[in-house]
């Protein structure tokens, strides 16, 4: 141990989603109810498209993209579970830093997986004849590829950097699970350049992809005007505004959380856009995606049809 209030910590305590006794099985009994429909809505989504008839790129990326969905929940939520009906919410060491790189692992990898997914939308609306020859399987494995490996340098770097920081005991972490801004809040070192730091990497991570989604989406919109057919007009606009609405979702959590990480904003409030971020928004995605999608819900009736003759 240092001297003063430095101390070398082993472990960090999370103090969860509420502190009130009477809300803890209220609230497991409704978070194991939500991370039940995103386990089971993402695997649905992932063993549709694997249908014949839905074999393009789109649903390619949406299969990968349940995946991530099924994975950030399952980092989060089975941990805050447990805590919720436990009076050890203890975490070590390691399992805080395996968490963090997680979570931030697979939030950056999905924010490149989305980008990816609106250059599929506008090649596919504006330039359809050449679609087939630009997102070949060549394309897609490499998007999703580049974007894995995007998103694990990231987290590295994020998490290394958080962890270079010296805490102060007791290592109670106001939240319900290990993220940077309820972390270097903790810290008893000045923060101030790893905050300007993590406000650069909420731009490289969120605002440049969002940026180039905008971009994407305003050469499909012009194109869709131009489209003659009104129903074809829909039908194209449809399917795009289901994944602008993720997107959408998606930053307005993901930049109230990190573009002020030690502001001094409400820390209830920050963790409800963290559960929206980790646990809603992926219970939410299937239904988005299959719910305004007339293929996904032909194949999915067509399964069920089939079931029930078994």
């Amino acid at each position: 141990q240092d001297a003063g209030n430095h101390t070398l910590l082993t472990e960090f305590v999370l103090s969860g989603l509420s502190s009130r006794p009477e809300l803890q099985h209220l609230l497991f009994f409704t978070i194991c109810l939500v991370y039940t429909m995103t386990v089971i809505g993402n695997l649905l989504i992932c063993t549709v498209t694997v249908h014949p008839t839905l074999h393009m790129p789109m649903y390619f990326f949406l299969r990968v993209l349940s995946f991530l969905d099924i994975s950030t929940a399952s980092v989060v939520v089975p941990k805050m579970l447990v805590n919720l009906l436990s009076e050890d919410r203890s975490i070590s060491h390691a399992g805080c830093v395996t968490q963090l790189y997680c979570v931030v692992f697979l939030a950056a990898t999905e924010w490149y997986l989305l980008a990816a997914m609106a250059y599929d939308r506008y090649v596919a609306v504006c330039s359809p004849l050449r679609y087939v020859v630009i997102m070949n399987t060549r394309l897609c494995l490499a998007l999703v590829l580049l974007s894995c490996c995007s998103g694990s340098v990231v987290a590295v770097v994020q998490t290394a950097w958080v962890f270079t920081l010296s805490f102060c005991g007791p290592g109670r972490i106001n939240y319900f699970f290990c993220d940077i801004p309820p972390l270097i809040t903790l810290s008893c070192t000045d923060t101030s350049l790893y905050e300007k730091q993590i406000i650069s990497a909420t731009v490289l991570v969120i605002f440049m992809p969002f940026c180039l989604i905008l971009l994407s989406y305003a050469c499909i919109v012009s194109s869709i005007l131009k489209i003659s057919s009104a129903e074809s007009r829909h039908k194209t606009f449809s399917t795009c505004s289901s994944h602008l609405t993720v997107v959408t979702l998606y930053c307005a959590s993901g930049t109230l959380i990190y573009l002020q990480p030690k502001s001094s904003n409400s820390q209830d409030t920050k963790k409800i856009l963290a559960l929206i971020y980790t646990t809603i928004i992926p219970t939410l995605n299937p239904l988005i995606y299959s719910l305004r999608n007339k293929e996904v819900k032909e194949v999915l009736i067509k399964m069920m049809a089939m079931l029930v003759k078994k």
